[in-house]
């Protein structure tokens, strides 16, 4: 089987989860006997590729990359939906000729690929790894902060996200408003109810206000192009239906390859508490020295902070300030091999996020290593802690809340080390790639059952 995969970016440049869950896919699919093919890009703004179109070998999987530089974003409908991508994408099916597509992110290639395999009636199917399919943010995190539900209707909401990231680049007087929440929300108001008076329903402002108010319509009504569609988790199966997605949908969990020895017994009277990830506001590793700060005594703790401080350097820098004078160490990146040495070495692992994670991969390996998890109450998470018996789950953004989890185990490292062999998590990523196999074949039937019935008709 001929196996197009989808993906807005790819190794080695981006190496994060939904390129992980696509370059695991890719392996699995070659060792099963299929033939995978990666298309991913160069986002606007990244070093430019020679040509449009790259091709290169990753672990010797095929990869087309498109440099996105040449068909730069003009305005935010671009972002989900640029009808320049056709030509380009229906040039690149016409050579891979592929039996199935499986798009694992569409940024980048737009809701435009799904148009294109509509006409030609390909089999497709989808994994949404985040909620880019209604979310102008892809994160469910309102522009004040709060939780998201998804789009108002009218997705004026979306506006007041738009205004609130912009005004972070921007000195303007507009800007100084919007960075206020709210005051985004109100000059979102004010906008959309400007641009539908007469005579002003033309022009870039109007344009961008519609181009957002239009997103969740336009990408739910091309997401009807979807065969069949994989839920890593039920929180996001749930947010997806709850925001009008009516397509075949399937719950695969991703999966995760290391050993599943038994955690090594770690000596040394100091708690080891690990965050590894990027390094960004969103995922919350202020939380965490913050907590550390009021609750543990420095001589009984270290924190281990593992990721890029270079991905958001402002924030790297007031994470290092934050840190002066405790027990925190700054220990960058580390080969995906190395995964379980650095999760044997730690008592727990902690993921303090400040939005919905959807099945975040660290946390499915620390389950895999047997190592206890402190986690954000986010239901994308929360669905695989078990209270007390794998990890704990505090408030989301509460320094207080993970302080008092924290509280719980300061001196008991009993109580983590028993956790430990109540630990685990078996989904493989051969045993997720088996199953997605099966997905895909029901896909190809829907397809033909379709075009049976256009010859038909």
């Amino acid at each position: 089987m001929k196996v197009a995969l989808f993906v807005h970016c790819f190794f080695p440049s981006h190496f994060y989860g939904t390129e992980k869950y696509t370059l695991d896919l890719a392996r699995n699919l070659r060792a099963l006997g299929h033939e995978p093919v990666v298309v991913a890009a160069v986002f606007p703004g990244e070093p430019a590729q020679a040509d449009l179109l790259h091709r290169y070998a990753f672990e010797d999987i095929p990869v087309i990359s498109i440099d996105k530089n040449r068909l730069p974003n003009t305005r935010v409908k671009d972002t989900y939906y640029q009808p320049e991508m056709a030509p380009v994408l229906e040039a690149l099916l016409d050579e891979l000729a592929p039996d199935v597509v499986h798009v694992t992110h569409l940024i980048n290639h737009t809701a435009v690929l799904l148009e294109v395999l509509a006409r030609r009636g390909v089999p497709v199917v989808a994994t949404f790894t985040d909620f880019f399919g209604f979310c102008y943010t892809n994160k469910l995190e309102a522009h004040d902060g709060s939780l998201c539900a998804g789009p108002a209707n009218p997705a004026v909401n979306c506006l007041a996200c738009h205004l609130k990231e912009g005004a972070q680049r921007s000195s303007t007087k507009r800007a100084a408003i919007a960075r206020r929440p709210a005051g985004a929300a109100s000059l979102a108001r004010a906008m959309h109810a400007w641009q539908r008076t007469p005579g002003m329903r033309a022009g870039r402002i109007a344009g961008l206000v519609q181009d957002l108010v239009q997103r969740p319509l336009t990408l739910m009504s091309l997401y009807r192009a979807y065969h069949h569609a994989i839920m890593p988790t039920s929180f996001i199966r749930e947010a997806y239906e709850r925001n009008g997605y009516r397509g075949r949908m399937t719950n695969i969990p991703f999966g995760v390859d290391l050993s599943r020895a038994g955690k090594k017994a770690r000596t040394g009277p100091r708690l080891v508490l690990g965050f590894v990830g990027q390094i960004m506001a969103h995922k919350g590793p202020d939380i965490l020295i913050e907590a550390a700060r009021r609750t543990l005594d420095p001589g009984s703790y270290e924190i281990r902070i593992m990721g890029s401080l270079s991905q958001d350097a402002e924030y790297g820098a007031r994470l290092q300030r934050l840190a002066q004078g405790l027990p925190v160490r700054f220990l960058g990146t580390f080969p995906q091999e190395a995964m379980r040495d650095v999760l044997d070495d730690m008592d727990a692992l902690v993921i303090p996020s400040r939005w919905y994670e959807n099945s975040p991969l660290v946390l499915l390996n620390a389950l895999a290593s047997h190592t206890p998890v402190i986690v954000s109450d986010v239901a994308g998470m929360t669905e695989f802690v078990r209270e007390g018996v794998n990890g704990f789950a505090f408030e989301r953004g509460s320094v207080e809340g993970l302080a008092a989890v924290l509280r719980r185990i300061a001196g008991k490292p009993e109580t983590l080390h028993a956790m430990a062999a109540t630990t685990h998590y078996d989904m493989t990523t051969l045993a997720m790639s088996e199953r997605t196999l099966e997905v895909y074949e029901h896909a190809i039937a829907d397809a033909r059952a379709a075009a049976i019935e256009r010859r038909s008709a």
